[in-house]
């Protein structure tokens, strides 16, 4: 699946289309640059859940957690881990194992811990500066 947006208008409609796309599964793994806009998609998907929080970055608690209507929502920022002993100490594979909504932003950091089955995206920017949303059921 491919989007190009080229507005931040236009993100509810593409967090849907991700939704739709992704089906039963729930782990999300978001890949690009600094700034490319991961975390104000999770942001976006949480929203179109029904999350009444506010969704912001987990770069210094590594893993947020919100309550939607049909359960919960778990926002990892692996960025400044060092090593994936670190997301075992804060029980990473119990997160996956919930069932629920796990969106992960740099997942590199953890490679050896990725579920069998998730839903990747690649967030890149355009010459335009628009920004491609790429995303495979893997």
């Amino acid at each position: 699946m491919k989007i190009k947006l080229n507005s931040e208008l236009e993100l509810p409609e593409a967090a849907s289309a991700l939704l739709n796309f992704a089906g039963d599964e729930k782990v999300f793994l978001l890949e690009g640059e600094m700034g490319a806009g991961k975390t104000t998609l999770i942001k976006t998907i949480c929203r179109n859940l029904g999350v009444s929080d506010t969704a912001s970055s987990p770069t210094y608690s590594i893993v947020n957690e919100y309550e939607y209507p049909g359960g919960k929502v778990y926002h990892f920022d692996f960025f400044r881990i060092k090593n994936e002993i670190e997301a075992f100490d804060i029980g990473f594979e119990e997160y996956l194992d919930s069932g629920e909504y796990c969106f992960i932003e740099w997942p590199d950091m953890i490679s050896n811990l990725w579920p069998l089955h998730y839903i990747r995206i690649r967030i890149d920017q355009d010459e335009d500066g628009s920004r491609i949303i790429c995303a495979d059921k893997i």
